[in-house]
């Protein structure tokens, strides 16, 4: 890097070399600051961060994933700046990948931004890829609203490359989110609006959404059960999957009483050690 009377600018690529070489002995030699040191040296001497894939190796290796994350995402702004869009947007995937059972948050923000960058050139498979990783780890993280949103974005590009059968699978989740947000509009709304996709009436995901809401809507726990353990709903993605065996109707999903139950009390009582005096035996001492 030294410049003199017959060398008149540094020689970077060289440098960078050598740079290389010192931090594979340091990291060989387990001393690991030294090792990052050498790391920076040699991104810096690159100028487009070629040292960034040993350098996140060597932080991993040390448990700093904080700091490898950080330096990824600065690696992705060069290679943006360099116009190399395609490896700025698979650099924060593999910062997401990285930090994501530490820090889902951060990871989710990585995954949003995987998905602009791909979106902007175009690349919308991969774009569904980054959104659909970050749908599920806002549910996971009961992060409800946010997943709403997420998942209203992946449909309408689903949408958008005629891609309509996992529009219908789109909906579900989202109807889904929004009952646990306790939002019975929405979810209602929802399932409307989707009837503008093509073949979404009269298919059998419509069909379940409509005895969900139902069920959901006359606070009958047995429909909504019924429904949320169709194979539709349990074969989802594990996080959406898990939102269907979950979900109790408002009230605290009381069952609603039998046709035959409602003409023994217009009877009058009911005979000892009939099925009705068990049932209404069965919480006489409160629920405690």
């Amino acid at each position: 890097l030294k410049t003199g009377f017959l060398k008149w600018k540094p020689d970077y690529d060289s440098a960078a070399t050598e740079y290389g070489k010192a931090a594979v002995a340091f990291k060989n030699a387990k001393q690991f600051d030294q090792a990052r040191e050498a790391c920076l040296r040699e991104a810096e001497a690159h100028e487009n961060n070629k040292a960034i894939i040993p350098l996140t190796i060597a932080l991993q290796e040390m448990q700093r994933l904080p700091e490898a994350v950080q330096l990824i995402e600065k690696a992705s702004m060069m290679y943006l700046e360099n116009g190399t869009p395609d490896t700025a947007a698979i650099a924060l995937e593999r910062a997401g990948k990285l930090i994501e059972n530490v820090s889902p948050e951060k990871a989710v923000q990585l995954y949003q931004q995987a998905a602009s960058v791909f979106e902007n050139e175009e690349r919308l498979r991969q774009a569904l890829e980054m959104l659909g990783k970050a749908s599920r780890l806002l549910v996971r993280g009961r992060r409800l609203d946010e997943a709403a949103l997420s998942l209203q974005k992946e449909k309408s590009i689903y949408k958008e490359i005629e891609n309509y059968p996992t529009c219908y699978k789109k909906t579900i989740a989202q109807v889904l989110v929004h009952l646990h947000r306790n939002d019975y509009v929405a979810a209602e709304r929802c399932v409307r609006e989707s009837y503008s996709i093509p073949g979404f009436n009269g298919s059998e995901d419509c069909a379940a959404l409509e005895q969900l809401l139902e069920g959901y809507d006359q606070q009958d726990q047995d429909q909504v059960s019924e429904v949320c353990n169709l194979p539709l709903f349990k074969y989802m993605d594990n996080d959406y999957a898990k939102l269907g065996l979950t979900l109790v109707v408002p009230g605290g999903g009381i069952k609603k009483k039998s046709p035959n139950t409602a003409q023994d009390k217009a009877r009058g009582p009911a005979t000892v050690g009939s099925h009705a005096d068990e049932e209404e035996d069965e919480y006489s001492g409160g629920l405690c």
